[in-house]
């Protein structure tokens, strides 16, 4: 895995390869990004779609002093981790990077990846990596969003081409649960039916811009969400009932307001057209009540190889005073509270601070706190209102890593044990580097792979005070 990007190597343009060239390259790595690798001349070659083992011919079509960019024009030789891929418009569609590559290739790839991360951005000789936990390598995902667009008279729902906002219509996908893919043409031809204007980007003109499926896993509920500019859908309600008698474990029928001329999928306010707005689903043995738009892990049953893997290297005695930091809606931060003494969850978004309140509730969990705001400041004040440190703090921040008043507050508190889940290799070592300079041995790291045909990796990294 070579975990280079282009932003890193000397943009200067070569003098002795143009773009345009033909060439032929030996495919030997991936790059964290998705893009195979290959090696002209001492120089990097990112080649999406190739596969370790290829021997390709290449097209440069952005050409630098130290690497270009090429698309893969043929494959002369087939590397041995080539596949044929489960989707039929893998060639095109932006939602996966590795359909073509073996699922063991990815699993390896992937264990490079963070490995590499590690050592050259976190400064740790020979990192504690274990390999990752594997996942069902197709239809895995509990939720799937869809922009609209127009073909002609036909409302098409797809993803993204490669590099593009040109849109690959699709009727259904196999890296989504099984169960939602008869529902996506039926949805699109109701809402062609109707008539309502699908929005287009660049006027900045109609009304429905992406629909969005959520499934409980283990309760087969459904809950559909039309992201609109605007809450006037004409005969949306009447549309909405149609839906819920038409689907049976359809729950709830919800719209999404987001007017803003913006590439985020939600805007900040959902109501509920009929049925419920929530669906119900089983997690580590807990109920949970999901809505629409919060934040779930979309592989549930990797979400649970993680937790158990924390659980059994924490060993939690009973006794522990525990603060979980971006804790979302609760799903670490109540599953661990039934084995620790006290947990206190930290969360930005109050509407998620509020469902883990309520579905501590929903469990009979009566020794968890939930608090709204950021970590920065929230962590903080909370550690300081405490009779004693926490002897172990949590942490699951976005990609970008924890704010670096976060990692001041640790060093500060010095909890005996920290466990930090990420989904960005960058930024873990990055802050793994910070805590391990300054009082903390990194006891281990264990990867969980939770987006199989991607170049996505999540872990869990266990620090321990030294």
């Amino acid at each position: 895995m070579v975990d280079l990007q282009p932003s890193e190597l000397d943009p200067t343009p070569a003098p002795d390869w143009q773009q345009g060239d033909l060439i032929s390259l030996d495919i030997d790595d991936l790059s964290s990004g998705g893009d195979g690798v290959g090696r002209w001349q001492g120089r990097v070659v990112f080649v999406p779609d190739s596969v370790p083992g290829d021997q390709a011919e290449v097209r440069l079509v952005r050409v630098k002093r130290q690497y270009a960019h090429g698309k893969l024009r043929k494959v002369i030789t087939p590397s041995p981790h080539r596949v044929r891929p489960a989707c039929i418009v893998a060639d095109k569609c932006g939602g996966c990077q590795w359909q073509v590559v073996s699922y063991e290739q990815q699993l390896q790839s992937k264990y490079q990846q963070v490995v590499q991360a590690l050592e050259r951005i976190g400064g740790l000789e020979h990192p504690p990596v274990d390999q990752p936990l594997p996942s069902a390598p197709l239809a895995y995902r509990n939720k799937v969003t869809y922009p609209l667009a127009m073909s002609g008279e036909k409302v098409q729902a797809g993803y993204y081409q490669k590099g593009s906002h040109r849109l690959v219509n699709l009727n259904q996908c196999p890296v989504q649960d099984e169960r939602l893919n008869p529902l996506l043409a039926e949805i699109k031809q109701d809402i062609q039916r109707r008539g309502w204007p699908i929005y287009r980007e660049k006027p900045h003109r109609g009304l429905l811009r992406h629909v969005s499926f959520r499934i409980g896993r283990r309760t087969g509920e459904l809950l559909l969400t039309l992201v609109s500019t605007d809450w006037d859908i004409p005969g949306i309600e009447e549309q909405a009932h149609q839906w819920l008698n038409r689907y049976p474990d359809l729950v709830g029928v919800c719209v999404n307001l987001n007017g803003d001329r913006t590439n985020a999928i939600f805007g900040p306010e959902t109501r509920c057209v009929a049925g419920q707005h929530y669906l119900t689903e089983q997690f580590a043995n807990l109920t949970f009540h999901i809505q629409s738009t919060t934040f779930f892990q979309v592989n549930t049953e990797q979400a649970e190889a993680l937790l158990n893997v924390i659980l059994e290297e924490l060993a939690l005695t009973g006794t522990e005073r525990i603060v979980d930091v971006y804790c979302g809606i609760g799903t670490l931060t109540l599953s661990i509270a039934q084995q620790a003494e006290s947990v206190i969850g930290i969360e930005l978004q109050p509407e998620a601070a509020e469902q883990g309140q309520d579905n501590a509730i929903l469990n009979g969990i009566a020794n968890t706190v939930f608090l709204a705001g950021s970590a920065e400041r929230l962590l903080a004040e909370t550690v300081r209102s405490l009779s004693a440190a926490p002897d172990v703090i949590l942490l699951d921040p976005p990609r970008r890593g924890c704010d670096p008043f976060v990692l001041e507050t640790l060093l500060e508190v010095m909890p005996e044990r920290i466990v930090y889940v990420s989904c960005n290799p960058a930024t873990l070592a990055r802050d793994l580097m910070r805590l391990c300079e300054s009082g903390y041995r990194l006891a281990r790291v264990q990867p969980v792979d939770f987006f199989p045909q991607t170049a996505h990796i999540e872990c869990a990294a266990f620090l321990v005070r030294r």
